[in-house]
């Protein structure tokens, strides 16, 4: 064998040798911004994946009184932050989200079984497009939404335990009908890379209407066999997404 035959044929075995380094993650922070009907709580498993993979997460706990104080409480957490940000938006949040999203911390957005708005569409509008399973949705006197309990383990999150869902419908997050027609004015998905979770089992949001709003976005999409709390029934396939377009961004 030559020298150089020699010398190529070692390295060869010291490449082979190596371990392969993993990509490193862009991004370190996930905000997450709930929707309507719960709170951040029942974001508890998602996150604690999130940090065991060395993420850090805020969760925002917007009051869902309308559209612009929610987004602003978004703001207030993202301005918290220390660097570039995945921002996560479940169901309403993806309305939250998308006007959010324009801070320029934000480096993504990922879409859980969420809405997507284009300009001028409000949540109210894109949910009467294409309705949903659920009919236990109805107004209070002083103009708040709330998801009948008898139904909320039905229609929100069908594969969950019954004892978590029926906490959950006890300490159930009203969201005003305010929040729910004031129109997105600048989607942020228009300039950020953007990712979708479409849960198949929806009865809360129409699973055909995610896939639409998403393709229109020109999200990354997933599909996960869950009900609309996809997030408290599937932790692992959501955190996956959400790393993944950490990891998606430059």
């Amino acid at each position: 064998m030559t020298r150089s035959a020699t010398i190529t044929a070692a390295l060869f075995v010291m490449a082979a040798a190596t371990p392969a380094i993993a990509a490193p993650v862009a991004v370190k922070n996930v905000v997450i911004v709930h929707g309507a009907f719960a709170d951040g709580s029942g974001w508890r498993a998602v996150t604690d994946i999130l940090e065991k993979d060395g993420f850090n997460v805020s969760i925002v706990q917007e009051p869902l009184t309308s559209l612009e104080e929610d987004v602003a409480a978004t703001q207030r957490v993202l301005a918290r932050v220390d660097g570039p940000v995945v921002l996560v938006g479940h169901s309403y949040g993806g309305m939250v989200i998308t006007q959010a999203g324009n801070d320029p911390k934000v480096a993504s957005l990922v879409y859980v079984a969420a809405a997507a708005p284009a300009e001028g569409e409000t949540a109210f509008g894109l949910l009467s497009s294409l309705p949903a399973k659920s009919t236990g949705v109805a107004p209070t006197k002083d103009g708040y939404l709330f998801l009948d309990p008898k139904v909320f383990q039905a229609d929100f999150a069908a594969d969950v335990p019954e004892a978590t869902t029926t906490f959950m419908a006890l300490s159930e997050m009203p969201a005003s009908v305010k929040a729910f027609t004031t129109p997105v004015t600048n989607p942020a998905w228009k300039t950020k890379p953007s990712y979708g979770i479409v849960s198949t089992q929806d009865r809360t949001i129409n699973p055909d209407l995610e896939r639409s709003m998403y393709k229109r976005a020109g999200a990354k999409v997933t599909e996960i066999n869950a009900s609309h709390a996809v997030f408290l029934s599937q932790p692992k396939a959501v955190a996956a997404v959400i790393e993944a377009a950490a990891r998606a961004t430059k």
